[in-house]
């Protein structure tokens, strides 16, 4: 009797007679799948692992320059391929999910949804900070008085050691801070110097800044405000002084009580502080007001 070619290739199976039949065609497909099938199982696992080391490098990056083992400029590189580690981490999670979707048959699929969550928060924080640092002047330097800023003394020497300086830009800088913060103006108080000085310190104390000196008899307090995460040295000046008062006559009236506040908030490194330094001075103001309600 012949045989026909399904003897050897037909049917359900492959292989030569008198084998036992030959190895089931289902058994062959799933011994091809295997490979491509290990790695996408693998997919969740990996993903969830990327991410959770660009986590962690996305926060040494910044503890790292706090505590003096790197340069800023290194600390936002390290930022900026954890960012881009943690979107691929996020691609990776979002087909290992997939993959692993729940009625599919396989394990990780909460690997996966960690891995989304944790790229994304990885690739986010800095893809915001990055928006705010475009939408703002690449400025550091924001001050109640552009005509007249208060002067750095007793952190002159640590101001003139950073890259940024003490000195002020000018009318550019004045001009870009007006359209960017209009609300960031000097501060009148009906109140003796003596007691908005006081109050003032008290503040600036609460704020957890380094007081680097006070002077009552200057009007003058000048404080170091330093970052939580990158450890970025602000510093900051406050003036105060009576401000005349005339009456109706146009005549100074000695009895009366006013005092002007004006502050300078300026940061030792970098070219945009981020909005930082105008958010620190309305901070100031609004607990300042508050105290001498």
């Amino acid at each position: 009797m012949a045989l026909s070619s399904g003897d050897y290739t037909g049917g359900n199976t492959i292989g030569r007679p008198g084998f036992g039949g030959g190895i089931p065609r289902a058994r062959v497909h799933r011994r091809r799948e295997r490979p491509a099938m290990r790695v996408m199982a693998a997919l969740p696992h990996a993903a969830f692992g990327l991410a959770a080391v660009c986590v962690v490098l996305a926060v040494l990056s910044g503890l790292g320059h706090r505590w003096d083992w790197w340069h800023y400029r290194t600390a936002f590189t390290i930022l900026r391929w954890s960012a881009y580690g943690g979107l691929l981490a996020t691609a990776l999670g979002l087909i290992g999910g997939f993959v692993t979707r729940p009625g599919a048959g396989r394990s990780g699929f909460g690997y996966a949804v960690l891995g989304v969550v944790a790229g994304m928060l990885v690739f986010w924080m800095p893809y915001l900070q990055l928006r705010v640092v475009y939408s703002l002047p690449f400025i550091h330097d924001i001050t109640t008085d552009t005509e007249n800023p208060p002067r750095f003394v007793e952190l002159l020497q640590a101001r003139m050691a950073s890259p940024n300086g003490a000195d002020y830009e000018g009318q550019e800088l004045a001009d870009q801070q007006r359209a960017a913060y209009p609300d960031i103006a000097p501060l009148y108080f009906d109140r003796p110097v003596e007691s908005v000085f006081a109050q003032a310190e008290r503040v600036a104390r609460g704020m957890g800044w380094k007081i680097a000196a006070t002077h009552p008899g200057e009007g003058r307090i000048e404080g170091t405000a330093t970052t939580f995460w990158y450890g970025f040295k602000d510093d900051i000046v406050i003036r105060i002084a009576a401000e005349p008062v005339l009456d109706d006559e146009g005549e100074e009236d000695l009895e009366a009580d006013r005092t002007r506040v004006d502050l300078r908030s300026m940061s030792r490194v970098g070219r945009s502080d981020v909005g930082v330094n105008a958010r620190r001075i309305r901070t100031f103001v609004g607990r300042l007001e508050a105290g001498l309600r």
